[in-house]
């Protein structure tokens, strides 16, 4: 064997001395380790979303009641029996359907039921609803997602914005909704309703948020509302609008129908608005509001023109009230108001809402066109002097 020939048969054992030690590692690293697990697939995003529904409607759901409202009407009933047939068993229930159930201790008594919604907003009882859901209410009852009732009182209410805080007296430990920031919403996004459509407890329903900042719904005085294709319907007006961390971003308020029931268009008052009014509610029973003494009138394409008004955006003085703060500053008729505190002013709407979220007593800068002229005039904020007194008598009527 020559010299060249031994070096290739070694170089051969080395490669294949290599190639077992390989195997063998490889043998004992796979004993060692177990078995490789497969990778979980990830979920696809249906999963994900159905999921997120999921977790917010077993989060919250806890945290929306039923309001039941019972509102007593006294009417004059005549003094003699409805007819001489009254007494006849077959016609005792159609007579007391429509002059109420005759009794020695009735004088023409009429028990009115109504019912809404409301989210449970602090672990001492205290319910946020509508004000109209309890409006003229002589009895409410608060009835939790596990069925237990509980009789509700009236904390405070704010028709202005149709907002209502009811308390009752809690036994045990509550689920309080979270309250989310709705001045960070965008037009798309999901939005969940829960509440009692119809007297259909717990009811969850999913859509988006079709438009932020609806005006001129007629539902309320100061309106910015949330516009949702989530379907409302009567009885969920209290219950809360959620986003999909389950954070409260709004109050379920109004539909627009031509039918009583929904087609796709709701109103929720942001919960932002809702933060201001309730804690004020809590607190004092009443909400305080700031106060200019100017009348508004709506700022139209024409006079936008006739005004000189570039973006034809702001809110135009009809007139001021003597002695108000408005006429002490110097504001006049026709003219254009663009900024509020350096806030550009959209409409006269917009402008309402910002002089009454105003702390009373502070100084403010409105910007004014006048006559094509811009002008910067200081105003004092006073109380609005039809802001009365809102918190019930300490019991509830029965």
């Amino acid at each position: 064997m020559t010299p060249r020939s031994a070096r290739s048969l070694v170089a051969i054992a080395i490669v294949f001395a290599s190639i077992g030690a390989g195997f063998w590692l490889h043998a004992l690293w796979t004993t060692t380790r177990g078995p490789v697990a497969l990778a979980t697939p990830p979920l696809n995003t249906a999963d994900a979303l159905q999921a997120a529904f999921v977790t917010v409607a077993e989060r919250v759901r806890p945290a929306v009641v039923h309001i039941g409202t019972v509102q007593v009407a006294r009417a004059r009933r005549p003094s003699a029996s409805p007819g001489p047939f009254a007494d006849d068993p077959l016609l005792k229930e159609f007579f007391d359907q429509f002059f109420g159930p005759r009794s020695p201790g009735n004088r023409g008594e009429f028990h009115q039921p109504g019912l809404g919604s409301g989210v449970i907003v602090d672990s001492r009882g205290y319910v946020l609803t509508n004000f109209h859901v309890i409006k003229g209410a002589d009895e409410i009852t608060v009835k939790m997602a596990d069925k237990r009732e509980y009789t509700g009182q009236v904390v405070g209410t704010d028709p202005k914005t149709d907002l209502a805080v009811v308390r009752f007296q809690p036994d045990r430990d509550l689920t309080i909704a979270t309250l989310g920031n709705s001045d960070a919403l965008r037009v798309g996004e999901w939005a969940i309703a829960i509440g009692n459509p119809f007297g259909l407890d717990q009811t969850v329903t999913v859509g988006v948020i079709s438009a932020t900042g609806r005006s001129d719904v007629g539902v309320a005085t100061y309106e910015n509302f949330i516009q949702t294709d989530a379907s409302i319907n009567p009885g969920n007006s209290g219950g809360p609008l959620l986003n999909l961390k389950g954070e409260v971003i709004g109050i379920n308020t109004a539909i627009f129908s031509q039918s009583g029931g929904s087609i796709g268009i709701g109103f929720a008052i942001p919960i932002n608005m809702v933060k201001r009014v309730v804690d004020q509610l809590v607190d004092k029973g009443k909400v305080v509001r700031g106060w200019l003494g100017v009348s508004l009138q709506p700022l139209s394409p024409e006079l936008a023109e006739s005004l000189g008004v570039p973006d034809k955006q702001g809110a135009v003085v009809g007139s001021t009230m003597a002695g108000s703060p408005a006429a002490s500053a110097g504001l006049q008729q026709n003219d254009v108001i663009l900024a509020y505190d350096k806030t550009p002013v959209e409409s006269s709407q917009h402008f309402q809402r910002l002089t009454a979220e105003t702390k009373v007593g502070s100084k403010v800068v409105v910007q004014v066109l006048r006559k094509k002229q811009k002008l910067d005039i200081t105003v004092t904020v006073a109380e609005s002097p039809d802001e009365g007194p809102r918190r019930p008598p300490a019991a509830p009527k029965s």
